[in-house]
């Protein structure tokens, strides 16, 4: 059943997008200040409920398929289906309650958000209806994408465990962390070594509300959210956690899986890169993961576009472009800048076509 589950991975994520499709459009009418799980089929009108019927059979189906197998839904996140992952602990915390409303003041829902998106390509619930809408258009220009975002979590799980387990890193920089989700870096860490350290940085509102309230770090370790703007990297290397958390005399994994596309300008990435990789000593690492329009150009264009007329500007750039802005001057760990799901891929791994993944990545270490 695993294998059919993954020979079969095509089709269910085509039935997970319609079925969030399904979920978008029937709440269409909803208050633009609204929120609801990502999986609501909640019926609005009549012709929503005559819809319910097929939608609960699709939910079965793809629940079915997804619960029969571990190691499926481990290759989802990027996890081996002997994970020794623990738990999230949430008694530690309060989580804002995204379907009551229960959000931080200052979040604006109407307007989409990348770390959102994203949450909602991979089944996360802390998205609103206008994310939830920008992901669905983007979705019609590139069905792919949200195979892309899961792949993009695993490439993330793997880079972590390598950097754990293989060059012994203990110390991690997560830039632009997102949404807690499964697999989040100082699990798998801590899941190598008890005292790994860990610091997340965002500046969406709702990603430190979740982020805090769902740290569970292991009592010889630790692990810390602080907000600052990736474009200021002089901050976020002086803020008072970061120096609490990080020994910055010993090697540390910088991580850019997923953020710098967000960042129109060569040269912005640039002051955002190199005063990091300048700041950490030899023998650390940087991971970084960034979209690529080189393999399915029309699609993939097409989809950024969607998310630049949603005001959530993105840009694709050529593995060439990506690892002189990145990795210039670093040594490349095997097999050097590929598409994410062809890094360390897991033993057996059925392997997407690169047109459905189209994100390039990569991790190198600071000589």
């Amino acid at each position: 059943m695993i294998t059919t589950c993954l020979i079969f991975w095509m089709p269910v994520s085509a039935a997970l997008a319609e079925l969030a499709e399904l979920d978008v459009r029937g709440g269409a009418e909803d208050r633009p200040d609204e929120v609801h799980a990502a999986t609501s089929s909640a019926p609005a009108t009549t012709q929503a409920a005559s819809r319910i019927p097929r939608v609960t059979a699709m939910k079965a189906l793809c629940a079915s398929c997804l619960a029969a197998g571990d190691e499926f839904v481990g290759r989802a996140v990027g996890l081996a289906q002997g994970s020794r992952r623990r738990p999230v602990n949430l008694a530690g915390g309060n989580v804002p309650n995204v379907d009551n409303g229960g959000v931080p003041p200052e979040v604006d829902t109407s307007k989409p958000h990348s770390a959102r998106i994203y949450d909602y390509y991979l089944g996360g619930k802390d998205n609103f209806l206008a994310d939830r809408k920008t992901a669905i258009k983007a979705m019609e220009a590139w069905p792919p994408i949200r195979m892309a975002a899961r792949e993009n979590r695993a490439f993330l799980g793997r880079v972590v465990r390598y950097l754990a387990e293989e060059a012994g890193i203990t110390q991690f920089l997560d830039l632009g962390s997102g949404l807690p989700g499964v697999g989040n870096v100082h699990e798998i860490a801590q899941d190598v070594n008890p005292a790994a350290r860990v610091v997340y940085v965002d500046n969406d509102p709702i990603v430190l509300a979740h982020g805090r309230a769902l740290l569970n770090s292991t009592p010889e370790g630790k692990a810390v959210y602080i907000e600052a703007d990736i474009r200021e990297p002089e901050k976020i290397l002086e803020h008072p956690v970061t120096r609490e958390t990080l020994d910055f005399t010993q090697p540390v994994a910088l991580i850019f899986i997923g953020i710098l596309h967000f960042f129109m300008a060569d040269d912005e990435v640039r002051r955002i890169v190199e005063p990091l990789i300048d700041a950490v000593p030899s023998g650390s690492y940087v991971a970084a993961a960034h979209v690529t329009a080189e393999f399915a150009p029309a699609p993939t264009v097409k989809a950024g576009d969607v998310y630049t007329r949603s005001g959530v500007g993105i840009i694709g750039r050529d593995a060439d472009v990506f690892a002189d802005l990145v990795f210039k001057g670093l040594t490349l760990v095997p097999p050097g800048v590929v598409v994410v799901s062809e890094w360390h891929p897991e033993p057996d791994a059925i392997l997407p076509a690169r047109a459905d993944v189209s994100i390039n990545g990569a991790v190198a270490r600071k000589p």
